[in-house]
């Protein structure tokens, strides 16, 4: 009797970190090849980098160099605080996450979570602002060294290593769960109200602190300084301080503190990963619609669009209303909005309180006056406006619908500006009057709107043009914060161009506060409205003939790169 022996089945492999690694050099090398703007964009990225670690290196090592113990504690603590938030909000807010390898590419692989994620995680240190940041942090080998010897060294070196994995990690959990998060439209919602509520407080957190600030008692702060260094924010930066004070006890327990939040950090992240690969759940089956077929076009226009005339201009403002309200990268530059602008007009009115003394400690009036008052509305209206600077990136290859139909120009544009509108208004509306409130000057309120319209219409014509020549593609993943490589230095430089140029638009409103005194306070309403919807009907007018020459160059190159 033959007897067939089969093989066992070859068990799959664990794929190293490295080849991650490897993969996203070769992405990057191909995404470069014939791109002579994204090899620009990476070189002065790479400038940038530079520019931040050499600032960096100087400001943590200073300390040492002057042979100042207690300043060398609080620098490394706070210092090191500070770079961990900013690792942590930064790319929520601005320049996003590096999304070269998408994780959604790996769904179908057999790969398990722990190999997904330790490689994903290898990957991200190769980039730019790690090695920046583990330059600019080299200052503290540099300190400890000058304060406690070659020991305190090399327990510096190993905390900044350990630092540099915290703020990685970080930086992919938060997005990351942001991301699965911002799906659920009822998270999305309470978000949005959250952040809003936080950025409400960070004025007078602010205040606090400018006015602990002038009143320095430096041992408090030190001993502050040592309380962070306690935390995850502090414990890796500190660590060679400690050997240099004679507490070398500390650095394994420091140590075990970081690791042990890099380990939380990355089940976080592999959580929202998981979550992220698989899909938006259903949100159950749709509802039937009744009613006759003609309904059905009115069913496309949402309510709050009912005055929009049924032609093509209605169709593309319902169109882009809703993808507002459902697109979750979208939705996340709304939140910006709505966070960033309310804590930056409370932040520079009230820069300059402080408190005075008396029966219990008490708020004094803000120095603030109208000019004042138009610079900040000045920030958020173009920092409204901004947001518009890549909005053809967020349509991808599915803007072909528009340049196979033929739309004009100047009638998508300005249905874009509407659609944007319709959001970004009421929340710049919200703005203004919390400010006059806070201020308790009512009689201040036209001069907020007037220089909130003026700019956030100059805005939309700026960034309509910018949107239209420098337009660069977007991964295709759930994360709203995901970027292309170099796409960061992309997003960065074009918000930087577009603010500049709509600031520059909207300095006669500014100057105008400044020269006419009370009579400014009744004009500047309608001549803010009526400079910012001129501005915003000639940015159409241009930018929409831009747009008819250069449609098949914009669909290339805001098409995704497989």
């Amino acid at each position: 009797m033959a007897v067939t022996v089969t093989e066992p089945a070859e068990r799959v492999r664990p794929v190293p970190a490295r080849h991650f690694v490897r993969l996203k050099l070769r992405v990057m090398g191909n995404n470069f090849r014939g791109q002579g703007w994204r090899i620009a964009l990476f070189v002065g990225g790479v400038i940038a980098g530079l520019w931040f670690a050499g600032t960096g290196f100087f400001l943590l090592a200073a300390p040492g160099l002057a042979d100042e113990p207690r300043y060398a504690l609080m620098t490394a603590a706070f210092g090191g605080g500070l770079l961990v938030l900013g690792w942590l909000l930064l790319p929520l807010v601005f320049f996003g996450v590096d999304e070269t390898l998408d994780p959604a590419r790996f769904a179908l692989l057999p790969l398990s979570r722990r190999t997904l994620v330790t490689g994903l995680f290898a990957a991200a240190l190769v980039s730019v602002p790690t090695v920046a940041t583990l330059l600019a942090t080299t200052g503290l080998v540099l300190t400890s060294a000058a304060l406690g010897g070659v020991g305190a060294a090399l327990a510096a070196a190993v905390g900044v290593v350990a630092g540099l994995l915290l703020c990685v990690a970080a930086s992919r959990a938060i997005t990351s769960a942001f991301a699965t998060m911002l799906r659920s439209r009822r998270v999305r919602d309470l978000a949005a109200v959250l952040l809003a509520a936080l950025a409400a407080l960070l004025g007078p957190l602010q205040l606090v602190l400018l006015a602990a600030v002038q009143d320095a008692d430096w041992d408090r702060l030190t001993g502050v300084a040592r309380v962070v260094g306690w935390t995850p924010f502090g414990a890796p930066w500190t660590v060679g301080l400690d050997v240099a004070e004679g507490r070398a006890w500390a650095v394994p327990v420091k140590l075990l503190i970081t690791v042990a939040a890099i380990g939380a950090l990355l089940v976080w992240w592999s959580r929202s990963l998981e979550s992220a690969m698989v899909g938006a759940a259903s949100s159950g089956p749709a509802k039937a619609r009744s009613g006759p077929v003609g309904g059905a076009v009115a069913q496309l226009f949402p309510r709050a669009l009912g005055w929009v005339r049924r032609d093509r201009f209605g169709a593309l403002v319902a169109r882009e209303c809703r993808y507002w309200w459902r697109d979750a990268r979208r939705r996340a530059n709304l939140i910006t909005i709505a966070v960033v602008g309310l804590f930056v007009p409370v932040m520079v009115n009230f820069g300059g309180a402080g408190f005075v003394a008396g029966d219990g400690v008490e708020l004094a009036t803000p120095d603030s006056s109208p000019v004042m008052v138009s610079i900040s509305m000045v920030f958020v209206g173009l920092l409204a406006a901004v947001t518009l600077a890549n909005q053809f990136g967020f349509d991808g290859s599915a803007y072909a619908a528009n340049v196979v139909a033929g739309v004009p120009g100047r009638l998508e544009l300005r249905a874009r500006m509407v659609a944007f509108s319709v959001y970004v208004l009421p929340m710049l509306a919200v703005v203004a009057v919390v400010l006059a409130v806070l201020l308790d000057r009512p009689a201040w309120l036209g001069v907020m709107v007037g220089s909130l319209l003026a700019t956030y219409g100059a805005g939309l014509a700026i960034n309509s043009l910018v949107s239209v020549l420098g337009a660069y593609s977007l991964p295709e993943t759930s994360n709203p914060f995901a970027l292309n490589s170099g796409a960061g230095l992309a997003k960065g430089l074009l918000t930087l161009l577009s603010m500049l140029g709509s600031a520059v638009a909207a300095m006669p409103l500014v100057i105008a506060a400044a020269l006419l005194g009370d009579a400014w306070l009744w004009l500047a309403a309608p001549v803010g409205l009526g400079y910012g919807l001129g501005a915003a009907l000639l940015g159409a007018y241009l930018a929409g003939d831009v747009l008819d020459n250069r449609a098949p160059e914009l669909l290339t190159a805001v098409t995704p790169r497989r």
